[in-house]
């Protein structure tokens, strides 16, 4: 293995140190927490084992995101987690929280995070509860060659409605209904929400579950599709319950054909930027991050993904 010089090794941890010290003056946090990770030469895993020491459990994806500047320590264990890293990294006490202080000051609070693992994972559980009351499987005979949804943010940047056109294949006989899910934003009343068969269907039983903004309904066909037969729906799910949207996600259980995901903005002014974003699952880290086009004209913003694979596609957007 080559190695350097001496000398060169010592120019190295100089340029380190003098530019460790410059972003501990002038930050921003992530950058000085990058430079002092990288100047003690520590793994990510290496920093999450000493925190583990100080009583303070921190998981290696979210320091990766911290050191990036794709999140913020906010919660109180997080800046538990980050006086202990000014001990670990061997830093000036407060050099990390004052950094932290002075960005919060610069550009305000921090965009809250999308849907928690937590809660992506409680609503999966409360929809398999609805569905099991619907004697419903997830699948329910059909397979998906597109679908199109058109969401509606309002007045008050609020999720108004969700518009869905779905084009499906039957894979067995007898089948005769679809059953629609929608998962409100954080906040929302399942109870207040309404659904409408818009065309090829009328709506059958509706179940719902306060907790965690889930809704499940019915969307009858009045015809028994053979496997091999098309069909064509729509139906709409009035919302407007919750606070400001930021985000809207949709979860595929299996591979299928063409998704298309347009969002339109009312009231009197738009996102200040767009992106699409992707997980492989729940669990997984948001990838696929793509800044998408606002259009001034038709207020609206959209993604098309040819052929969807299992897992989560959704588009997020920033207000002023």
């Amino acid at each position: 293995m080559r190695r350097g010089t001496p000398h060169a090794d010592d120019a190295v941890a100089e340029d380190a140190t003098a530019e460790l010290e410059t972003v501990l003056r002038n930050g921003p946090f992530h950058v000085a927490l990058r430079a002092a990770i990288t100047a003690r030469g520590l793994p990510l895993q290496r920093v999450q084992h000493h925190l583990w020491r100080y009583g303070v459990k921190v998981g290696v994806t979210s320091l990766s995101y911290w050191q990036q500047g794709a999140r913020r320590p906010q919660r109180p264990e997080s800046l538990r987690a980050v006086r202990a890293l000014e001990e670990i990294l061997q830093l000036p006490d407060e050099a990390l929280i004052r950094l932290l202080s002075h960005d919060a000051e610069r550009t305000g609070p921090q965009r809250p995070a999308g849907r928690s693992y937590r809660s992506l994972v409680e609503a999966t559980g409360a929809l398999e509860h609805l569905l099991t009351e619907l004697e419903a499987p997830l699948d329910g005979g059909l397979h998906t060659l597109g679908l199109h949804e058109r969401i509606h943010i309002g007045t008050h940047r609020e999720l108004l409605t969700r518009e869905a056109h779905h084009i499906v294949r039957a894979h067995q006989d007898g089948t005769d209904r679809f059953v629609a899910v929608h998962h409100g934003d954080p906040g929302c009343a399942p109870d207040r929400m309404s659904v409408h068969a818009l065309e090829n269907c009328r709506t059958g039983r509706i179940r719902r579950h306060h907790g965690t903004g889930v809704l499940v309904a019915e969307l009858l066909f009045d015809t028994r599709l053979c496997a091999g037969d098309t069909f064509l729906f729509r139906y709409a799910v009035e919302d407007g319950t919750a606070g400001v949207s930021r985000e809207y996600v949709r979860g595929f259980g299996v591979a299928g054909g063409q998704y298309a995901l347009q969002v339109r903005f009312d009231g009197g002014s738009l996102p200040v930027r767009c992106h699409r974003f992707a997980q492989h699952s729940a669990a997984a880290p948001r990838g696929g991050r793509q800044d998408l086009p606002v259009s001034a004209r038709h207020r609206s913003v959209h993604l098309v993904e040819p052929r969807v694979r299992p897992g989560i596609l959704g588009i997020g957007w920033d207000w002023e």
